[in-house]
């Protein structure tokens, strides 16, 4: 008689084909959709926004600016668009079924289109991109110059400690020399860095490799940063209500309601404590 417990071949043989299709579909998952970068979307609201100025009509803009265009896949994103705004989808609904484009560009193109004056909302997100653009590649320079010093200095000092100290304590066993003092303390920090120097380099390159990719992690460190630093937090605050006030004065400008625009305006500042706040603020005032 056959244990229970025990598999057989013929159960072994059907869970072959499952395990296959298990592998199978997780290597035909679907990638995750990459924004277009702020350069392309600056150059493609500026030229959106000229060409609606001239009174040629959403679509027709679409069709034009996406002729010779090199970036294949910007190409098929504007035709997209162009065809779901041809099937009577809103215009920031379109944009927005891409997944290319973050909130607040589909709520700022969202309000243009309700106030009439979508190429006024496509030039001045044209500029605030340029702005923003301007802003992260100063913060760039300011910030990669320090890291690459200080990955310079490390790799020297861990260069140091491991090859040439080592030499330098065979080199005095040779001569029968005793080490003491500061040659001795050195040497043991030789032992030291020779020893964890392979799991800190793994560790700063995890961490490192953690924060580019997650947003959450980079919002938690800068949240414990800025309850440690008071000149950050106020510089962090400051940017914050910088691009949150900047926004809304571009839309109540232009004849959005001031409710719709602090819901919308409020997309600068999402994954902030502010975020929730304002969208309750906007539906008490539109109430």
């Amino acid at each position: 008689m056959t244990d229970p417990a025990t598999p057989t071949v013929g159960s072994a043989a059907l869970q072959l084909p499952v395990a296959k299709k298990s592998l199978v579909a997780s290597l035909n998952q679907p990638k995750k959709i990459k924004p277009f970068s702020k350069k392309i979307l600056v150059d493609l609201f500026r030229g959106l926004g000229s060409m609606l100025r001239a009174q040629i009509n959403t679509a027709d803009a679409l069709k034009y600016y996406s002729y010779g265009l090199p970036n294949k896949t910007l190409v098929e994103a504007l035709l997209r668009i162009r065809e779901d705004i041809g099937n009577g989808m809103n215009v920031h609904e379109a944009f927005r079924r891409t997944g290319r484009f973050s909130d607040t560009v589909v709520g700022l193109i969202q309000a243009g289109s309700d106030a009439g004056q979508l190429h006024q909302a496509f030039g001045s997100l044209a500029v605030r991109l340029k702005s923003e653009l301007h802003f992260s590649k100063q913060l760039k320079k300011a910030t990669i110059t320090p890291s690459v010093i200080i990955c310079v200095l490390l790799g020297a000092f861990i260069t140091s400690q491991v090859k040439i100290v080592p030499q330098v304590e065979q080199m005095m066993k040779g001569v029968g020399a005793k080490a003491d003092g500061m040659t001795a303390i050195s040497f043991q920090v030789s032992h030291f860095t020779q020893a964890v120097w392979p799991v800190v380099v793994i560790s700063l390159i995890a961490a490192a490799i953690t924060i580019a990719r997650s947003a959450h992690v980079r919002n938690l460190l800068l949240g414990l940063a800025m309850v440690r630093w008071r000149l950050l937090r106020l510089l962090v605050m400051s940017l914050r209500q910088m691009t949150f006030l900047s926004t809304i004065k571009l839309l109540h400008s232009n004849g959005i309601n001031l409710a719709k625009s602090i819901r919308v305006s409020a997309n600068s500042v999402r994954n902030t404590p502010f975020y929730e706040e304002l969208r309750n603020a906007a539906d008490k005032y539109e109430h």
